[in-house]
């Protein structure tokens, strides 16, 4: 079946009847079963990254544990109501959800609370929202409706390449205030990717890349603390008393772990180490499992974002071929740069590792993005016995040839002829 338009048929087949919601087809279990994995492994890991840190502060160890488990039960909720809504609805929401988080993003200036110099939340009873996140998922809807809608014009510089490049520039703008440079950051990348998979010219991208990098370099060195973050980068142990001392704490947890760990439960970094239990959680994953433990969850990761891309190249359209490709290039580069600045590799950013991180509205929002995800993959058919000998007797292909020869399949179809249309047999 060719990708086309959201909702559209496809050479005679009635997408209705093989829609994602009738039952016929299942998700990908490969997928769902990494997901309930991952999950699993943080809220074992934020309990104990958390539970010294807990009584002592509140006089309860549980204390994060019951909270990350309220808002697992709620992304779990989420994940089940959207894995089971036909994604293309997404498509008839995609203007009043970019609105909605708009709105949103303006009013954390305004009346958001206010942490650590950064204004990015709504407060209320004790539990936080942080409308960053539902931003990156509309832009995610909003890029995959407009790219799939305007699919021959990705090409004109006016029409396909500057209106998403505005729309994903005035909310990054909004994040800059809070200020986000990490969401900001990751928001940008996703919409360079989906561009470019929408087959825009690589000069019209560059170019953007490059106008970026002076505001980029604006905002650090304009802002004392990112600068600094930047020198502690360069030389952590210099700084490690205080510019570095996240990062240093960091490299010390995982290097004393070792190959196999301390063992769980063991570590003792998460008594020193800042945000132990959301951004620096792989710290304490290697401090307690090691080297092991880091290469397990990359691992776990490296297949949910090649599940994502193998159900992004299957969708029964342009539409779900976007939204696919779009949630899995947030949520894995969210996880590059987590991984990046536990291990040293890139400069101190506050950003969380999807799905392991304690909780709040950033799991809730990710849990119902890999709902989406996981309704998308619902495209191709429950595997049967025939089916599955079918495939054992064809032999495996290799993952990047595969992903790319379906691309290049897919490109391929959409691309309008250029030949003139014969006029043979034409009289008169």
């Amino acid at each position: 079946m060719s990708p086309t338009s959201a909702g559209s048929p496809a050479h005679g087949i009635d997408i209705a009847a093989h829609s994602p919601g009738s039952g016929r087809f299942r998700s990908d279990p490969i997928l769902f079963t990494v997901i309930v994995l991952l999950t699993a492994i943080g809220v074992v890991m934020v309990y104990s990254s958390s539970a010294i840190f807990a009584q002592q502060r509140f006089s309860d160890s549980h204390h994060f544990l019951v909270r990350d488990l309220v808002w697992v039960t709620l992304g779990f909720v989420a994940m089940a109501l959207t894995m089971r809504l036909d994604y293309r609805f997404y498509a008839r929401i995609a203007y009043p959800l970019l609105g909605t988080a708009f709105l949103l993003l303006c009013a954390v200036l305004v009346v958001g609370a206010r942490r650590n110099g950064a204004q990015r939340w709504f407060s209320l009873a004790g539990f936080s929202f942080q409308p960053a996140e539902l931003g990156k998922l509309a832009i995610v809807v909003f890029l995959a409706h407009t790219l799939s809608r305007k699919r021959d014009q990705v090409d004109d510089f006016l029409r396909g390449f500057l209106p998403p490049l505005l729309v994903c520039g005035v909310f990054m703008l909004l994040l800059l205030k809070q200020p986000d440079l990490g969401t900001a950051v990751i928001m940008g990348g996703v919409t360079m990717v989906l561009l470019f998979l929408a087959g825009t010219k690589l000069t019209y991208l560059l170019s953007a890349m490059l106008a970026a990098l002076p505001i980029l370099y604006l905002k650090i060195v304009d802002t004392p603390w990112r600068l600094r973050r930047i020198l502690a980068y360069l030389d952590p142990w210099q700084f490690r008393s205080n510019y570095g001392y996240q990062m240093a704490a960091s490299l010390i947890a995982i290097g004393s772990g070792g190959y196999f760990g301390q063992g769980l439960g063991d570590s003792k970094q998460k008594l020193f180490l800042p945000e132990a239990y959301t951004d620096y959680i792989l710290a304490i994953i290697g401090e307690e499992l090691g080297f092991a433990g880091i290469l397990g969850v990359l691992l776990l990761f490296a297949v949910l974002l090649y599940r994502g891309y193998r159900a992004a190249v299957r969708a029964q359209d342009l539409f779900g071929y976007y939204l696919a490709a779009g949630i899995t290039t947030m949520l894995a580069l969210q996880a590059i740069v987590n991984a990046g600045v536990v291990l040293g590799v890139l400069p101190t950013k506050g950003l969380p590792l999807p799905l392991v991180s304690f909780g709040g509205s950033t799991l809730v929002i990710d849990l119902a993005a890999l709902g989406i995800l996981l309704n998308v993959s619902r495209a191709e058919p429950a595997p049967t016995p025939v089916r599955t000998a079918r495939r054992r007797s064809q032999g495996g292909r290799p993952l990047f040839g595969w992903l790319w020869n379906s691309n290049r399949r897919r490109m391929a179809r959409r691309r309008p002829s250029r030949t003139r249309p014969s006029v043979a047999g034409s009289s008169s």
